[in-house]
């Protein structure tokens, strides 16, 4: 697949060369410094083809590193294995420079060799590498630490090591969501999405497999069809808003697509630390925790009047936190006058808006602010000017916007006889705003 990796400096001298197939020449050496390096014009294509042959590089600081082809490659996959090699070399020894390149020869080629076989790559993964490659070198090996890592390399997880142990087993779920939204000034929504995240961190012994559950709407159908007609009017009475459609998802690497794809369960042997499950969107009956509502009337031929009122929308109980409204003025303002009973509210005159920031906000609560605007005298209509930029809100709120809902979080180690009521769990919900506006007019 990858005729060949190198490693240039900003002079366009090499630093590493390494060459996995016999089609690449040392002239693939001089044309990449040639036509890309010492280009009179900027090059801003990360593909270069020279002669039947493909140049692929990134720029890592100072310093460029082109993956050589001559073959029909998936471009995505090798501008993948770049950035994981980069990633690989920072893990080892911090900053990719010159001076670290050179001063970790022997070690970046034990690397190369390791992470690619033939052109192709084979394992990329930091932890694996670390268990038997150093800073020093090749670390000696027992008998049974050689067996473990051929295991882990050549096996199906690749992700977790064994031998863990911990002296009390925790698990730390965050459902994590951005909310993005479009809202006219009569308060329609004209664009409306969230995306999330589902982030674990977890403390467990041993090679434990864990079983999540979510609220989707595909799964909660197929429980109702096979309950009692009873138990299904009951689900499908009830389903707007105990279930959600999740329009598409990814997976890390952990989890068995098989099991998803057939019985809707997402079964997985977790990573040791802290990773990213899964990621989500959803586009239908979304929960809008914040309601924005303009009016802006001309007072004068140079005076403005604004007044912004915002709803929260979510239970009273809850508190939304680092609340922040922006609302833009028109370019000719000359001076603001701000009355707010809540908050603190400022004008910026070199952003052209009134930032009004609250440290929290409860649920069914109101909050408004009156701004006088005085205008330079100019021939454009005021109205239109101020109407151009919508007002956007920055917030955070501990709830899941799109109505995900963990239902069950299981845990099972048969080897080491603990099991899901030997665990702590902890689960936590937090939606934050993306792109939140509401148009003026």
């Amino acid at each position: 697949m990858i005729g060949g990796l190198f490693l240039y400096n900003h002079k366009g001298e090499v630093l590493i060369s390494r060459v996995y197939r016999d089609d690449i020449g040392r002239n693939a050496v001089d044309a990449f410094r040639v036509s890309v390096i010492h280009a009179r014009q900027q090059v801003r294509s990360p593909v270069t083809n020279i002669a039947r042959t493909s140049f692929f590089h990134i720029r890592c600081s100072n310093l460029w590193l082109a993956a050589v082809t001559k073959q029909n490659v998936n471009a995505a996959c090798v501008f993948e294995f770049l950035h994981k090699t980069v990633a690989i070399l920072e893990s080892y020894f911090g900053k990719v420079s010159e001076e670290s390149v050179k001063n970790n020869f022997v070690l970046i080629y034990e690397l190369l060799d390791e992470v690619l076989d033939f052109g192709y790559p084979q394992k990329t993964d930091v932890g694996i590498l670390k268990t038997y490659i150093t800073q020093q070198g090749v670390k000696t090996q027992t008998a049974a630490d050689q067996a473990q890592i051929t295991s882990q390399v050549t096996g199906q997880i690749g992700w977790r090591r064994e031998g863990i142990k911990y002296r009390r087993n925790e698990l730390f779920l965050d459902v994590l969501e951005n909310i993005n939204l479009l809202m006219s000034a009569q308060g329609q929504s004209l664009s409306c999405h969230v995306s999330g995240r589902v982030v674990m961190k977890s403390f467990l012994s041993g090679m434990p497999e864990c079983k999540f559950g979510l609220n989707d709407k595909l799964v909660l159908e197929k429980q109702a069809k096979a309950a009692t007609p009873e138990a299904a009017s009951l689900e499908k009475k009830s389903g707007n808003k105990t279930s959600i459609a999740i329009d598409d998802c990814t997976f890390h690497q952990c989890v068995k697509l098989s099991k998803f794809e057939t019985e809707r369960s997402i079964s997985f042997i977790p990573p040791d630390g802290e990773f990213e499950l899964m990621r989500y969107r959803t586009t239908k009956d979304i929960a809008l925790p914040f309601r924005v509502i303009p009016l802006v009337r001309e007072t004068g031929r140079t005076r403005l009047e604004i007044k912004v009122v915002v709803k929260s929308n979510f239970k009273a109980q809850l508190l939304a936190q680092k609340i922040e409204v922006r609302i833009p003025t028109p370019p000719n303002t000359s001076g603001v006058h701000l009355l707010c009973l809540k908050g603190k509210a400022k004008y910026k005159a070199a952003e052209n808006a009134i930032i009004w920031k609250m440290r929290r906000m409860a649920g069914l609560k109101e909050s408004q602010i009156s701004a006088e605007v005085e205008l330079l005298p100019s021939g454009d209509n005021v109205q239109k000017q101020v109407t151009k930029a919508p007002i956007s809100m920055n917030f955070e709120v501990p709830f899941a916007c799109s109505g995900l809902k963990v239902r069950y979080l299981k845990v099972f180690e048969p080897k080491l006889n603990y099991s899901d009521h030997d665990t702590v769990k902890w689960v936590r919900y937090i939606s934050r705003s993306g792109s939140y506006e509401t148009r003026v007019q």
